[in-house]
């Protein structure tokens, strides 16, 4: 368990109502599985945590956690209640700081079997970026957050991969979303919501006026709509088998659009699930030829088809005269 998922977790039980697991789960962007056995380590270093079944039960932390935050400023407290964040993305939001000082004061209130562990920041490091990622643009989740908290609206250049050029645009941001390791601006432009990735904006102006946001809407519930919508209207769930060899190269290459069945599963293949954005995007299916076998949907297995045959026919030998 890292250090800041050990203390989001310990946040969320200290407040003495009882949380399910699912809702745990969410709160930390991991697995069931994964709470499961955060809990199991809990219990196995001597902190009190209950968990009751039943309509109103759950999980629970007992008085005497020993997790102090009379000792954090509101500053670091305000920075390590952002549940999900992985360490690069603190960074990225310059909230690192903030986040280390907290836990270096909270680090003695942990189990003294935890403390006899090498710490897991220092034996794993993680590096979530993709390979042979482009250039990082200079808008910055650190460089948004100060107009953004002063609730200032902001002109943006957006390189919209749909678009010959970039666009300006006057935009009313509801704040940063992280989501799937990527930063997005949400914001309304002109009052319809939008999510613009960082990455793609190449230039920002703070503009000297106040935004102008939809009433009773807050960055979490126009998130959730927008990520609602984008899954429901763009994605192409694709159903395959690959091959036991291939199947963790597919995992490199597909990363989180990748779903592993655990209950389909034989000595020659992986049942799995892939995500793509459009249906042209399965292209990506074809380096693997004979080794990823595509279930479904119907226009997929067609799409690949020709793109086989298109494929063959390209490199055909030219017929001798």
């Amino acid at each position: 368990m890292t250090p800041d998922r050990f203390f989001s977790l310990m946040l969320l039980l200290a407040s003495g109502d009882a949380v399910t697991t699912q809702e745990l789960a969410s709160a930390l962007g991991v697995s069931l599985r994964t709470i499961t056995r955060d809990l199991n380590w809990l219990r196995d270093a001597g902190l009190p945590v209950t968990a009751q079944r039943g309509r109103l039960g759950g999980v629970t932390m007992l008085p005497g956690s020993g997790l102090d935050l009379t000792r954090l400023t509101p500053d670091e407290r305000d920075h390590l209640s952002l549940t999900g964040l992985d360490q690069k993305q603190r960074a990225e939001l310059n909230a690192s700081i903030e986040s280390h000082r907290a836990l270096s004061k909270i680090g003695a209130t942990q189990p003294r079997r935890a403390r006899e562990l090498l710490p897991l920041t220092d034996v794993v490091h993680v590096d979530s970026r993709p390979w042979l990622q482009a250039r990082d643009s200079d808008t910055t989740p650190a460089s948004l957050i100060g107009p953004v908290r002063r609730g200032r609206r902001l002109r943006i250049e957006y390189d919209s991969p749909h678009e010959s050029c970039s666009r300006i645009l006057v935009v009313d941001p509801y704040g940063l979303l992280a989501k799937a390791g990527t930063w997005y601006l949400v914001a309304d432009c002109a009052r319809v919501p939008r999510m613009y990735r960082l990455e793609r904006i190449t230039a920002w102006t703070a503009v000297d006026q106040p935004r102008r946001i939809r009433e009773n809407q807050t960055l979490a519930t126009v998130a959730a709509a927008l990520v609602d919508q984008w899954e429901h209207n763009h994605a192409i769930e694709v159903s395959a088998t690959i091959d036991q060899t291939q199947i963790e190269r597919a995992q490199r290459i597909f990363g989180q659009r990748l779903v592993q069945d655990d209950h389909e599963e034989s000595a020659t293949g992986h049942k799995v699930t892939i995500r793509f954005l459009h249906l042209e995007d399965v292209r990506a299916l074809l380096p693997f030829g004979s080794a990823i076998t595509v279930h479904g949907p119907t226009e997929a297995r067609a799409h690949l088809s020709n793109l086989a045959i298109n494929l063959a026919h390209h490199y055909a030998p030219s017929p001798t005269s």
